[in-house]
């Protein structure tokens, strides 16, 4: 215990590790999760051992941590902000209303301090940013002595940590058990049928399924009925949804060949594009033969970023028909991937500007078509000229007070990093050239600087601890169920009755306003389909950023 006491750095890394263990621990659909095993693991150590950290490494590691969360929601935060996206704003503004005026109401109620209300608030929304903006928002007010701050500081971290338990069960629960019995529907057979009308046709997969017949595939044929026809005609006669990619004659092999070549009797050729498309195609040439050594080509993998405003709003089958390249140079999109969620590229699913696409084509191709719709992404190294910047700018912005009334309210270093994140983000988003922050990157130090700050908030929480528990060891639980069950419940029958969102996605919306990882993984695991993260996405990134000002709104208003 000494050598723990002595050396805060081992006790801080000594719940790292285990509380990752112990958030790995499964109950059914169930996990803790790290960030909250964490949390308990460095409550009962800090308990224990009564180990000081300084404060200056909670607020660094939660300043890399808020920035790098507003980093990766930037952009489709802000491509958020239009008038099809308002119904799903809608329920991210039930939660905010919801979740701020419960915790009002039990404050006010049960006569809770500033610290136990915050952690309520934060552990039910199982939102884990809120823990630092209010934390931090409690050690800027004034009226406090240092010994009530420090208090009520280890009373959020302890209330979250109960409430956050509660609370993630019952939003896994609730979104993907109750909530399709409560719509009357089968969420897998839902999901399947919305994905069958986004598709135009074609069942959904399940998250461990795969094509077995892949949409685009490359075949070999013998000229026989295509005899003296070009190459380019051959193509327009196919609507150009198919490209020859090869011909070989003899011991030639033309790769590509150009568009007036004029195949013979036995030429072989190779041709690329979708499924339907290549059997057509087969009937024009003449019949398919087995892969032909050295006529195979090989077809490039590129991923860009959409920066061309044009494209924003755009489905990918009217993204398709705008750039005829995508057609003439045998051009396909493999993924649609938004910030850190892959969707399905799907002929419904629609694009918006900072969305990266998987390309896959010839060369010469995907050049030209990446030039006229976004950038090629340049993610091998962090710019930590960018990243610095951004993280001092949230700090400045952070100091910022501003009265209202009587109530002074400051985004403090969590909110203003929060905000230049967003920012920054979003700009690093419009081309992709400057400022890379690779996705495993951000992920990895989002990751490491909230489990360093909720474990420093742990170790020194952990005395304060078991007195709270104590007091208010039947209120936490029925908290944490009650903020969770009341906004999901009135944005179910709003989302439902008057915004009439489609089930699979208002169910992964609700677990998105929650911020709730779990619950979506949950969510898609019922419904064997990645659907409901269509809905999430939105609702995510929105309350992403809002959940966390909760925090300073709350504490501004009790601790007055």
């Amino acid at each position: 215990m000494g050598v723990i006491k002595d050396h805060p750095e081992l006790a801080i890394f000594l719940c790292l590790g285990a509380g990752y263990l112990v958030g790995k621990l499964r109950i059914g659909p169930i996990t803790l999760g790290g960030i909250c095993g964490t949390l308990i693991v460095s409550l009962l150590l800090g308990a224990w051992t009564k180990v000081q950290v300084s404060d200056d490494v909670k607020t660094v590691f939660f300043a890399i941590f808020i920035f790098a969360l507003g980093y990766m929601a930037g952009p489709q935060f802000f491509d958020n902000l239009n008038k099809k996206s308002l119904r799903f704003f809608a329920l991210c503004g039930i939660e905010l209303v919801c979740v701020v005026g419960i915790a009002l109401g039990i404050a006010q109620a049960f006569d809770l301090d500033v610290g136990t209300a915050s952690g309520i608030l934060a552990g039910a929304a199982t939102e884990s940013a809120v823990v630092g903006t209010a934390t931090e928002a409690i050690g800027n007010l004034s009226n406090l002595t240092s010994q009530q701050i420090s208090t009520y500081q280890g009373h959020v971290a302890t209330a979250y940590t109960v409430c956050y338990l509660f609370g993630l069960v019952t939003i896994v629960i609730y979104t993907s058990q109750l909530m399709p019995m409560l719509l009357r529907i089968n969420l897998a057979d839902s999901s399947r049928a919305l994905w069958q009308k986004m598709r135009g046709g074609g069942g959904g997969l399940a998250s461990d399924e795969r094509e077995a017949l892949p949409g685009m595939v490359g075949r070999t044929f013998l000229v026989t009925t295509a005899d003296g026809l070009p190459v380019a005609d051959l193509e327009r006669h196919l609507g150009g949804r198919v490209t020859v990619e090869a011909v070989k004659r003899g011991s030639k092999v033309l790769t590509p060949p150009p568009p007036d070549f004029t195949l013979t009797l036995s030429d072989l050729v190779l041709a690329v594009g979708r499924r339907a498309n290549i059997i057509e195609a087969g009937r024009l040439i003449g019949p398919e033969t087995p892969a032909v050594p050295g006529l195979d080509t090989a077809l490039a993998t590129t991923q860009v970023s959409l920066t061309d405003k044009s494209v924003a709003g755009r489905t990918l089958d009217t993204l398709n028909r705008e750039h005829p390249e995508f057609t003439t140079n045998g051009v396909y999109v493999t993924e649609v991937q938004r910030g850190d969620q892959v969707l399905p590229a799907s002929p419904e699913t629609e694009v918006r500007r900072g969305d990266v696409l998987t390309l896959v084509g010839a060369r010469s191709g995907l050049g030209r078509l990446v030039a006229k719709i976004g950038s090629v992404v340049k993610n091998d190294t962090t710019d930590f000229v960018y990243l610095g910047a951004g993280i001092t700018a949230g700090s400045l912005l952070g100091q910022v007070v501003v009265t209202f009334g009587d109530v002074p309210l400051s985004l403090g270093t969590g909110g203003g990093c929060l905000v230049s994140g967003l920012l920054f983000g979003w700009f690093r988003s419009r081309s992709q050239t400057f400022g890379a922050f690779p996705p495993q990157a951000a992920t990895t130090l989002k990751d490491m600087g909230l489990a360093v700050f909720i474990a420093c908030t742990g170790l020194v929480s952990g005395p304060q601890a078991w007195p709270l528990l104590k007091e208010y060891g039947a209120l936490l639980p029925f908290a944490g169920i009650a903020m969770v069950v009341v906004p999901a419940t009135v944005s179910l029958i709003v989302g439902r009755r008057f915004l009439k969102i489609e089930p699979p996605l208002l169910i992964g919306a609700i677990a998105g306003q929650q911020c709730s990882t779990p619950a979506i993984t949950s969510v898609t695991q019922v419904a064997q389909s990645s659907v409901p993260m269509l809905g999430y996405t939105i609702t995510y990134a929105l309350s992403n950023f809002l959940l966390p000002l909760t925090g300073p709104l709350l504490v501004g208003i009790l601790g007055t």
